[in-house]
C-alpha cells in the first residue's frame, strides 16, 4: 500500500463537452492502467473507458461519475471523472465532497462557461484546491490567454500558467514547462514518449515572461521565494514547485496547464502538476460531527491506526447487489471486518472489498485512510458514515439541490408493476435529486428531477435494465406558492362528541421571510404567561409544517414565511395535541387567503451559443419564451447569449434552437432562482387547478 502523503483523490471537473472523458482516458493510458486509447464517440463501437454505461457511450455523455486508481510514478491516483451537464450536478458534488483536489477542465476557445462557473463554486463548498486544464489547445480558435483573463474575471482565480503551449490549433507541438524552463514534446505512439528540449528561439521572450508572472505570484504564499524575487535572484525549481504547491493547496492561486488531450499532448506534464501541488490527505482537515458530544466538530486525522471513519457517498445497484462507494477518512478496514452505520445503529461485516476501475473490480484485502474504495453486500443511503463502533461520528451531509421538474410515469402493463416499483426504489436510493411521490388525488406516480434529461435518462434506464415499457405524462414544472404580505389569524377550533371534545385557540400572524433566508419555513412562539402551555407549542409547529406543504392556490409547497404565534387559550378537559396541531393548521389556512399569496415559477440561467449570423434569431426565440437577456458576448464569428428563461417555457427548446441554426446552435441551462409569475399567467392557472378539482370531486 502506498504511503498516505503518495495519494492523490483527484475529480476532473467541468463543462460539458470541453474534453473531460477523453482526459481521463489519456491518464489512464499513460499510466498504463489501459493499453489502447477508445475515443467518447468512437467509431470503433467501443467507448471510452470511463463512459461504462451503453447509454452514455451512446449520447457521448458522461452520466454517472465513475471512479478508478492508476499510479504515477510513486504515486497512487484516485480518480473520478463527474458529469459536465447540469442534470446530473449531483453526481459533481457527492464527488467533491469526498475529493482532496481536482483538475478543472476548460476549453480554450469556449473558455469559462456557465457549468464551469458552477462546477467552481462547488469546488469552493468543499473547499477543494484545484488545477485548471486548458484543452483542445489544436482547435481552431483557440486563445489560452484569454481564457486565463476569464478564470481571473468570471471566477475570481489567482491563475498563472506552468506550461504554455507551442504553437496552436493545427499548429500545437507541444508546452513549455515553465518551471523548468523547457520545451516539452510528445512522440511516439498515442503520444507516450517524451522529449524535453530548449525552448523555440521565437518563443524565448513570452516563456520569460511568464516565468517572472508566475514568480510573482507564487511568492505570495511563501516567505523563501519573495526573498529570491525582491532580491532579483533566480530561485531553484524546488522553491518554485513548493511556492505553488502552496499556493495551491490554500486555493488562493491556480496553476494553469495547457494542451490536448485528443491530441495526446500535454497530459504527462498535467500528471506531473497532480502529484506536485495537489494536496495528500494528510494535507487536508476535514471534521465530522461527534453524535455523543451534541454533534460537537471532531477534526478527523488520515491516521490508519485510529477508529475508522468512512463515508458513503455514492451507490450503484451492480450484478452482484449494491456497490457502495467509499472514502475512508480515518483508520483501516479490512475484508470481514465488522462496520457500523451510524445513522441506524446496524453493524455488518465487510465481505468483499474492492478498488474499481471504472466498472471493473480489482479485489483487495484492506484498506487504510485516504483512499477510496467499494464494498458489496452493505445496505445503506447515499451518504451514511460507518465507524468500526467505537466512535459515533458522522460527516457532514452534502449539498442536495431542489428538483425543478416532475413528471407522471407509470408501466405500461400490470407484470410491470415490481420491476417498475424495484427500479424507482433503486433510484431514489442512489440519487438523492431524483424523488418520487404520488399524487393523491389522481393516484399518479410523480417522479421529480434536475432536468428533462435527467428524467428521461432514469426512464430509459428502467426500460432497459429492468425491461419495463413506461407511459410518460407530459413534463410538469415544480411551481411553489408564497405570501406576499402579512396576515393575522385567531383561530378557535372546537368539536364536540360524545365524551371530551376538541377545544384550542391560537392567535397570531404569518409574513414572508427576507428574499436571503436559508431555510423555507420559520416558527416563532412569542407567547407569554401559559395562554398555550409549554407541551402543545411543538403541536402548533406540526400544524403548521402541515399547512405549507399544500397551499390552495395551485396546491404547491408553500416556501418562505414565517409563522408567529403571540396568543392563544385552553380548556382544561378538552385541550390536546392534536386540537393544537388542527387549530394551527386551520389558522394558517386562514390567514393565508388574507396574505395574498403569490405563485413562484423557476427561473433557469440559459446560455445560448450560436454562429454570429443567427443572433438575432436566437435572440428572438429567447424573447419569444419570456426570457430577459443579461448579455452577449461576440468571440470568433460565435456569439453567446446569456439570459434569464422561466423553465415551464423551455420544452423542446433544444429543436428549436438546433431547426434555427442549421444545428448549430448549443445551449446549457440551470437553476437559478424561484420568481413571482406574471398576474394574468398565476389566474390562468389557479383557475385550473380548481377546475381540476371540482372534476375530481364529482
Amino acid at each position: 500500500m502506498a504511503e498516505i502523503s503518495k495519494v492523490r483523490n483527484i475529480g476532473i471537473s467541468a463543462h460539458i463537452d470541453s474534453g473531460k472523458t477523453t482526459l481521463s482516458e489519456r491518464i489512464l493510458f499513460y499510466t498504463g492502467k489501459i493499453h489502447a486509447i477508445h475515443e467518447v464517440r468512437g467509431k470503433d463501437g467501443v467507448g471510452a473507458k470511463m463512459d461504462s454505461m451503453d447509454l452514455e457511450r451512446e449520447k457521448g455523455i458522461t452520466i454517472q461519475s465513475a471512479a478508478t486508481y492508476t499510479t504515477w510514478g510513486d504515486y497512487n491516483i484516485n480518480l473520478i471523472d463527474t458529469p459536465g451537464h447540469v442534470d446530473f450536478t449531483v453526481e459533481v458534488e457527492r464527488a467533491l465532497r469526498v475529493l482532496d483536489g481536482a483538475v478543472l477542465v476548460l476549453c480554450s476557445v469556449a473558455g469559462v462557461q456557465s457549468q464551469s462557473i458552477t462546477v467552481d463554486r462547488q469546488m469552493r463548498r468543499y473547499s477543494v484546491p484545484r488545477l485548471a486544464f486548458i484543452n483542445k489547445c489544436d482547435r481552431q480558435g483557440a486563445n489560452p490567454d484569454r481564457v486565463v483573463d476569464q478564470l481571473r474575471e468570471k471566477l475570481s482565480h489567482n491563475p498563472a500558467f506552468v506550461t504554455y503551449p507551442i504553437g496552436l490549433e493545427d499548429k500545437l507541438n507541444g508546452v513549455i514547462d515553465i518551471v523548468s524552463m523547457e520545451a516539452v514534446y510528445f512522440e511516439g505512439e498515442g503520444g507516450s514518449e517524451i522529449r524535453r528540449d530548449a525552448i523555440p528561439a521565437d518563443m524565448a521572450a513570452k516563456a520569460k515572461e511568464l516565468r517572472e508572472r508566475l514568480i510573482e505570484v507564487a511568492a505570495d504564499y511563501d516567505d523563501d521565494l519573495m526573498e529570491v524575487f525582491l532580491s532579483g535572484g533566480e530561485p531553484s525549481k524546488e522553491q518554485l514547485v513548493a511556492a505553488i504547491r502552496k499556493g495551491a493547496i490554500s486555493m488562493k492561486m491556480t496553476p494553469v496547464f495547457c494542451g490536448s488531450a485528443y491530441k495526446n499532448k500535454g497530459v504527462q506534464v498535467l500528471l506531473d502538476g497532480v502529484t506536485s501541488y495537489l494536496p495528500s490527505p494528510l494535507e487536508t482537515t476535514i471534521e465530522a460531527l461527534n453524535q455523543d458530544k451534541d454533534e460537537e466538530k471532531t477534526a478527523l486525522s488520515s491516521d490508519p491506526t485510529k477508529p475508522l471513519v468512512m463515508l458513503a457517498f455514492k451507490l450503484e445497484d451492480g450484478r452482484y447487489g449494491q456497490l457502495t462507494y467509499m472514502r475512508i477518512y480515518q483508520g483501516t478496514v479490512k475484508k470481514g471486518d465488522s462496520i457500523m452505520n451510524v445513522a441506524n445503529g446496524k453493524k455488518v461485516k465487510v465481505p468483499r472489498l474492492v478498488r474499481m476501475h471504472s466498472n471493473e473490480m480489482h479485489d483487495i484485502e484492506e484498506s487504510q485512510a485516504g483512499d477510496i474504495v467499494a464494498m458489496f453486500g452493505v445496505d445503506c443511503a447515499s451518504g451514511d458514515t460507518f465507524t468500526d463502533g467505537n466512535v459515533r461520528f458522522t460527516m457532514t451531509s452534502m449539498f442536495v439541490p431542489d428538483a425543478v421538474i416532475e413528471l407522471a410515469v407509470a408501466p405500461k402493463d400490470k407484470a410491470g408493476q415490481v420491476n417498475f416499483s424495484k427500479a424507482l426504489n433503486r433510484f431514489t436510493k442512489e440519487d438523492p435529486t431524483f424523488r418520487v411521490m404520488r399524487d393523491e388525488e389522481s393516484g399518479e406516480t410523480i417522479i421529480k428531477g434536475m432536468g428533462e434529461l435527467h428524467l428521461e435518462i432514469y426512464i430509459e434506464r428502467i426500460r432497459r435494465e429492468y425491461n419495463t415499457e413506461i407511459t410518460v405524462g407530459r413534463p410538469k414544472v415544480a411551481f411553489r406558492e408564497a405570501i406576499s404580505q402579512r396576515a393575522d389569524f385567531n383561530y378557535t377550533h372546537k368539536k364536540q362528541t360524545g365524551g371530551s371534545g376538541q377545544f384550542a385557540r391560537v392567535g397570531g400572524f404569518i409574513e414572508p421571510l427576507p428574499s436571503d433566508a436559508v431555510e423555507n419555513y420559520e416558527f416563532v412562539d412569542d407567547i407569554v404567561g401559559g395562554v398555550i402551555p409549554r407541551e402543545y407549542i411543538p403541536a402548533c409547529d406540526k400544524g403548521f409544517k402541515e399547512a405549507i406543504i399544500e397551499g390552495t392556490l395551485i396546491g404547491q409547497p408553500v416556501v418562505g414565511v414565517r409563522a408567529t404565534i403571540n396568543d392563544g387559550a385552553t380548556h382544561a378537559v378538552d385541550s390536546s395535541e392534536m386540537a393544537f396541531k388542527t387549530a394551527a393548521l386551520f389558522a394558517f389556512r386562514e390567514a393565508y387567503d388574507k396574505a395574498k399569496p403569490i405563485i413562484l415559477e423557476p427561473i433557469m440561467k440559459l446560455e445560448v451559443s450560436a454562429p454570429e449570423e443567427f443572433q438575432g434569431t436566437v435572440i428572438g426565440q429567447v424573447n419569444q419564451r419570456r426570457g430577459v437577456i443579461m448579455g452577449t458576448d461576440n468571440d470568433m464569428g460565435y456569439v453567446t447569449v446569456e439570459a434569464e428563461v422561466p423553465l415551464s417555457e423551455m420544452f423542446g427548446y433544444s429543436t428549436d434552437l438546433r431547426s434555427v441554426t442549421q444545428g448549430k446552435g448549443e445551449f446549457s441551462m440551470e437553476f437559478k432562482k424561484y420568481q413571482q409569475v406574471p398576474r394574468n399567467i398565476q389566474e390562468e392557472m389557479v383557475k385550473e387547478y380548481q377546475k381540476k378539482r371540482a372534476e375530481g370531486n364529482k
